[in-house]
């Protein structure tokens, strides 16, 4: 996916933390925080079920351009700055953008936009289920805080 296409993509939610520590604690974080969040059997199932194009994790480490988790490719990766993983199954298209900021010294500000397609009657429902629920909201604010402690600790 392009960088138009992603900007392309309708706005879905961000959701932004303040870390202690600076940028590249925190970028080794995200890739850290994102490998483990996806590293189990379930992930990679659902993935299967829902038909995502990118189905296990491979590629360099830590993610890098073509790198991949269940449910997303890394499609840009500027260390310390910015992370673009976008997606694709049965009932979306979607882009998961992290960014960091400088907030003071010693400290980063995390923002992690998400931005997706639900085509269809199918896609609304899924919409609908994994929007609607919260269940992405609450999925997200835990990945941030997952990243927020292993920033602090590595």
């Amino acid at each position: 996916m392009k960088p138009a296409e992603i900007a392309a993509l309708p706005h879905v939610d961000e959701h932004a933390t303040v870390v202690a520590a600076g940028a590249g604690a925190v970028w080794r974080a995200i890739g850290d925080a994102l490998d483990r969040s996806f590293a189990g059997a379930g992930a990679a199932r659902y993935a299967r079920l829902v038909g995502c194009a990118d189905r296990a994790a491979s590629g360099p480490r830590p993610l890098a351009e073509g790198s991949a988790v269940p449910g997303f490719r890394v499609v840009a990766a500027v260390p310390g700055r910015e992370l673009v993983l976008v997606g694709r199954h049965r009932f979306s298209s979607y882009a998961l953008v992290f960014r960091l900021e400088p907030a003071g010294p010693g400290r980063s500000r995390l923002r992690a936009q998400t931005r997706a397609a639900f085509p269809g009657a199918a896609g609304g429902l899924y919409r609908r289920l994994v929007i609607g629920t919260g269940g992405h909201a609450a999925g997200m604010r835990r990945l941030l805080a997952a990243i927020g402690r292993r920033s602090a600790t590595g």
